[in-house]
């Protein structure tokens, strides 16, 4: 398990620019992204209430996912949904929500739920987001665009760095929208 790419956007950009190394800050999320601050930055969830709490500091997304659209015929490639970190051999939205991700040596990461999947997605690839919830899948279009974190612990983190996981304690419960 590991890093595969990294990406940020200092802007409210859908896609998101390729980096070697990202520094997350814990509580605030990566260092120079638009969605960076304790509090909300999602624009919708701004509008609605700019005083919560950021829950979406991180995005994540499975390699395996990417590649599966691509021999679908979709043009993807990592940090085009919008994610930070894409990552390999995990499994992400199997995971439970709170389970917590070492990333290298020193960064810790808490899942809080899932990326609440938008029309953007479809406006990168026309049919892209129907295939992230296609049949044959036991997953809905929110399982498969990716999952949200928190960071607990900052530091830098590398493509190529090791990933860990490990599950929340007591009894696991599912990933939702966040």
């Amino acid at each position: 398990m590991s890093i595969h790419a990294l990406h940020r956007s200092d802007k409210h950009t859908f896609t998101k620019q390729a980096e070697q190394r990202l520094t997350l800050v814990a509580g605030c999320g990566v260092e120079g992204d638009a969605h960076f601050g304790a509090t909300v930055k999602h624009r919708s969830r701004v509008r609605k209430d700019p005083t919560q709490p950021n829950l979406r500091q991180v995005h994540l997304f499975d390699r395996e996912i990417l590649t599966e659209a691509t021999e679908a015929g979709f043009s993807v490639a990592p940090g085009d949904l919008g994610e930070n970190i894409t990552v390999e051999g995990l499994n992400l939205v199997e995971q439970p929500i709170g389970s917590t991700l070492v990333l290298g040596s020193d960064v810790l990461i808490c899942l809080t739920g899932l990326r609440n999947p938008c029309g953007q997605i479809n406006g990168h690839a026309k049919g892209l987001m129907q295939f992230l919830a296609g049949e044959g899948h036991t997953h809905t279009a929110a399982h498969r665009s990716g999952v949200m974190a928190v960071v607990i612990r900052g530091g830098i983190v590398e493509v190529g760095d090791e990933v860990f996981i490990a599950p929340p304690p007591g009894a696991p419960r599912r990933l939702i929208r966040v």
